[in-house]
């Protein structure tokens, strides 16, 4: 197993640190204050530089004028992206966009493909999915109440969707929704494309993150659907194959999740280091020379660079092997992941004192818009028991075969 890249591509990705450490992080005020509408016109011009480079869309094929090679480079580009909540975004390849298109570009008919992937995958539109519901339990997506019905040659839709990611201006919805009640329960559900001007739907609210609504990309929307009528061939893949689709999605993109919070915890050291370094606490000493902020920079190191060999390990084991036998990986890294993530940006923000909950600084809007981590795309508590039940089974067949 080798995981190492050729010197090529580490100067690839040396070019893209120096891009997002000069071009970007300089932007994040804009972010932080909430100048949304000053912000997105400065990133759409620097997503034209990305495009110059070459490195546009490395989740994507060059077909559909991405820079694709293999899961780990993806992965290793996501922890670079990651330092910044600007980064995945003008490399165009940001959630939801980037499983949306991936999505599109799997199971996608062709005129599908043709009116909305092209335009998704070079970034003249943004899509959003709309799966997770406010009032069933977002653990087990068999008890979705949102309900398509067809009806002649249209399929209807009625239900309410919230935490939809990007909903603010984008294009395209992507909406999860039960066509078969009566099917098994993982076989009730389908996606279907919707163009956001579409009657019937709407946006209801951006929803507060820990007092921040946010606006346009940086938003997650309670969205409601009234009577909304699509055509019956905007059906994405196989009627009753929606969960199908859902759990191929999320595969690679957790590679991507979990690569993009080891960046953000990359960030948080660096950050701590250059803080507790030039802060002053006796007239002969710094921060930094004090045993807990050691003590804690150590803990964080390591519990990082733990985290990434394990998640490339599984971003090999993806490009080497079927995602299902990869499974029981994937929900480790993610739980793992989080925690890490979590625990870090904590004691970094600690460090900070005062100012570490401040939006001078960027470890607030890490600490309150990464605390979901451990929430979506299945909480920690999921994950675990998926891990600890495929143990147990893999435990009995060997006892059984002894």
């Amino acid at each position: 197993m080798d995981f190492s890249v050729d010197s090529s591509i580490s100067s690839r990705l040396s070019d893209m640190h120096t891009f997002v450490h000069e071009q970007l992080i300089p932007l994040e005020p804009l972010l932080l204050s909430q100048q949304i509408d000053t912000l997105m016109p400065q990133l759409d011009d620097l997503r034209d530089a990305v495009r110059a480079q070459g490195w546009w869309a490395p989740n994507l094929p060059a077909s559909l004028g991405g820079s694709w090679r293999d899961m780990v480079h993806l992965g290793l580009t996501s922890e670079v992206l990651g330092q910044t909540p600007l980064g995945h975004y003008v490399f165009g390849c940001q959630a939801p966009d980037a499983g949306n298109a991936e999505l599109l570009h799997l199971h996608g008919n062709t005129k599908q493909q043709t009116e909305w992937l092209k335009p998704l995958a070079i970034g003249d539109i943004r899509s959003c999915f709309a799966m997770t519901e406010p009032d069933t339990a977002g653990s087990n997506p068999t008890l979705l109440a949102c309900r398509a019905k067809l009806d002649g040659d249209h399929w209807v839709i009625n239900g309410r969707k919230w935490f939809t990611t990007a909903a603010d201006g984008a294009q395209l919805v992507i909406v999860m929704a039960v066509t078969d009640p009566d099917a098994a329960p993982h076989q009730r559900a389908s996606m279907i494309l919707l163009p956001a001007d579409q009657s019937g739907y709407r946006i209801v609210r951006n929803i507060p993150v820990m007092g921040h609504a946010g606006a346009g990309y940086y938003s997650h929307s309670e969205v409601e659907f009234t009577d909304c009528r699509v055509p019956a061939e905007n059906l994405l893949g196989g009627r009753g194959q929606g969960f199908a689709l859902a759990q191929a999605r999320l595969g690679p993109g957790r590679i991507q999740h979990c690569m993009r919070w080891l960046g953000i915890a990359r960030r948080a050291i660096d950050e701590a280091c250059r803080y507790t370094s030039k802060r002053q606490i006796r007239s002969d000493q710094m921060l930094s020379d004090q045993q807990t902020i050691r003590t804690w920079l150590a803990e964080s190191e390591a519990s990082l660079q733990a985290a990434k060999t394990l998640v490339l390990k599984t971003a090999w084991r993806l490009d080497h092997e079927p995602t299902k036998a990869v499974r029981p990986d994937i929900s480790m890294i993610k739980f793992l992941t989080a925690d890490v993530l979590q625990k870090v940006v904590d004691r970094c923000l600690q460090m900070h004192g005062a100012l570490g909950v401040t939006d001078d600084r960027i470890l607030a809007f890490f600490y309150r818009e990464e605390r979901a981590a451990r929430i979506y795309d299945g909480p920690d508590e999921v994950h675990k028991q998926s891990l600890a039940k495929h143990m147990l089974a893999a435990h009995a067949s060997s006892e059984h075969s002894g």
